[in-house]
């Protein structure tokens, strides 16, 4: 990681959707999906966290310039490309594992997103009070490597073409500003 380099751990349902949408975005020199906090010592497989049993929440870990995104704005695009309201859940993804969640080792980012969720909520953004977990990253585990770049390996797959798909074009229209060239 390049000294000028931030992270920020993002649960926002399925990571193949959440990390779609951020390996497009201008500024992300780095992404990793994988499985946040819980209640286990070890890496758990994608079968334990699809279980329910662990309670990790399936992440995308960014890497970040800020001098060419904030914080801010990476916070604006995850708020945009899933729904904070649902608890638990992100459409026909149900389970603790698809939780809404932003999980940061720097103090500041987590005063960051809570100003966020405040400012959001003061707005009247959402029909429904907003139920991101914003607490601290205890432990990160990489996903298995089928799972890195799904999206990008199987485009046609059904879950990427009527779920995925969506969202990358959600976010392809309300942030063209935020894309990475070619992308």
């Amino acid at each position: 990681m390049v000294a000028s380099e931030q992270v920020i751990t993002l649960g926002g349902g399925c990571f193949w959707c959440t990390e779609a949408v951020f390996e497009r975005v201008r500024g992300i020199t780095g992404l990793q999906s994988g499985y946040a906090n819980g209640k286990v010592g070890r890496a758990p497989s994608y079968e334990e966290v699809c279980s329910g049993s662990t309670g990790c929440v399936e992440v995308v870990q960014l890497r970040f310039d800020p001098s060419q995104i904030s914080l801010h704005s990476v916070l604006e695009i995850f708020f945009a490309t899933h729904d904070p309201t649902q608890l638990d859940r992100q459409g026909n993804d149900v389970g603790t594992q698809y939780r809404s969640g932003i999980y940061y080792s720097e103090p500041e980012h987590g005063q960051i997103a809570r100003a966020m969720v405040r400012k959001l909520e003061a707005e009247g953004a959402y029909n429904a009070p907003i139920v991101t977990e914003i607490v601290p990253l205890a432990a990160f585990w990489p996903a298995e490597s089928y799972h890195q770049e799904y999206y990008r390996n199987n485009p046609n797959q059904a879950y990427c073409s009527f779920v995925v798909a969506p969202k990358v074009g959600k976010f392809r229209k309300a942030f063209a500003s935020h894309l990475k060239e070619g992308a």
